[in-house]
């Protein structure tokens, strides 16, 4: 079926020589004992894609995304195992590859359309839309590099989805455009996948995965560490990166399915936390706009010099809604010592559309968790917001307009 995309036991590995001498006599002698030594980038890679699905990929640099995606795609050779894809592909894996620097962005469109399989009477109707998209105006009939980086990205995006395809793969080219055209970009996408496209996306942008994929894939090593929801999957990568010596990262289920992730070093740690309303009162519904106390209580178990409490507002995507911390707000905790008990109160109108949120908790020395990561608690609190006094509204967030009419004329 157009769309489908299977890999299996997919495997990348090089051959690492210890001189040019060996590389030599190794070509040389092919049949005398092997001089290099193999090292894997990837192994034992798998996962199928049906028609219209999202797969996400993440991992820190050098985990093993954009050989994966090589792969995939055929511009490199696997070691071992095989890819099926079924149906017309389009990917961007390298910023303006197929461009030629001394051609104009026209003649590199019809060039770099035909590597992707459209054809030249494909390529002229399609060229106004892909001139309108890119929006790189009297450029488009120059030479390619006079380009910044951004308007490669446009022209090549735009050349790339002229034509919806069955499977799209998006490398990090997309991180490098402005916001207006990442924006752009992506809405694309999402229609694409309405219509039935399957989507393989690389990018460590959490928005991005989350917003777009169904599910998705953290590398690791060469390995698929951990493949799950997309909040699940970039909340334990998040944990990861900090805690990467230690190794503290672990995740929970709760009984409603959601998986918690916890990390830290344990030197201070949430023991209870809460969401008041207007009243005082413990709640897990509040009504849109009211306001409410988010109060969270520290435990400390080691001598600490100075403490920063976070928390972040996630939509039911993990999609964050707001955040901050005492260290940004001005609000040092210094000098503490075990045994101590610490209760901090957030008070905020609660102006967010209707849906359920949770708050994550951060524990840590200075501005960000990356330093010294105490505890970092992910789905702490679980909430839901009802419109229950408010006139009708859609979307994210409670705006409350005041609207003034004027009349001229008749």
């Amino acid at each position: 079926m157009n769309g489908t995309l299977e890999v299996l036991g997919l495997g990348k590995a090089f051959k690492r020589y210890p001189s040019h001498r060996a590389r030599l006599l190794e070509w040389i002698v092919p049949f005398g004992k092997p001089r290099h030594q193999e090292v894997w980038v990837l192994r034992d890679i798998g996962f199928t894609l049906h028609p219209g699905e999202a797969l996400g990929i993440i991992g820190i640099n050098g985990a093993g995304k954009s050989t994966l995606l090589k792969l995939i795609t055929g511009t490199a050779v696997p070691t071992m195992g095989h890819v099926a894809m079924h149906g017309r592909v389009a990917a961007m894996l390298e910023l303006g590859m197929g461009f030629h620097p001394d051609f104009t962005g026209r003649q590199n469109v019809f060039m770099a359309g035909q590597l992707i399989g459209l054809t030249v009477d494909e390529l002229t109707r399609a060229m106004p839309e892909i001139e309108a998209f890119a929006e790189i105006g009297e450029y488009i009939d120059q030479p390619v590099r006079v380009y910044s980086s951004g308007m490669q990205m446009r022209l090549a995006f735009s050349v790339a989805t002229a034509k919806r395809p069955d499977i799209l793969i998006v490398d990090e080219a997309l991180s490098v455009g402005d916001a207006y055209f990442q924006h752009k970009s992506f809405e694309r996408i999402r229609a694409f996948r309405e219509q039935g496209t399957t989507l393989l996306i690389v990018s460590h942008d959490k928005s991005a995965i989350q917003s777009v994929c169904d599910r998705a894939i953290l590398l690791d090593g060469g390995r698929i560490s951990k493949e799950g929801k997309p909040e699940e999957i970039m909340d334990y990568y998040n944990a990861m990166i900090a805690e990467r010596e230690s190794s503290t990262v672990r995740q929970e289920t709760h009984e409603s399915g959601k998986v918690q992730t916890i990390s830290g070093t344990g030197e201070a740690t949430v023991r209870d936390i809460a969401l008041l309303n207007a009243a005082g009162e413990r709640a897990e519904v509040h009504d849109v706009g009211t306001d409410v106390t988010l109060r969270i209580t520290v435990a400390i178990h080691a001598p600490l010099p100075n403490l920063t409490l976070g928390y972040r507002i996630k939509d039911r995507l993990g999609q964050n809604v707001f955040g901050t911390n005492t260290f940004h707000m001005g609000v040092p905790v210094e000098d503490l010592v075990p045994g101590a008990e610490l209760v901090f109160d957030f008070r905020f109108p609660l102006n967010v559309g209707l849906g359920h949120y949770s708050v994550a908790t951060s524990l840590h020395s200075n501005d960000t968790h990356l330093t010294d990561n105490y505890e970092w608690r992910d789905l702490a609190l679980v909430f839901t917001v009802l419109n229950m006094s408010r006139k009708y509204f859609e979307g994210v967030a409670w705006l409350e307009p005041r609207i003034t009419l004027q009349r001229t004329g008749a």
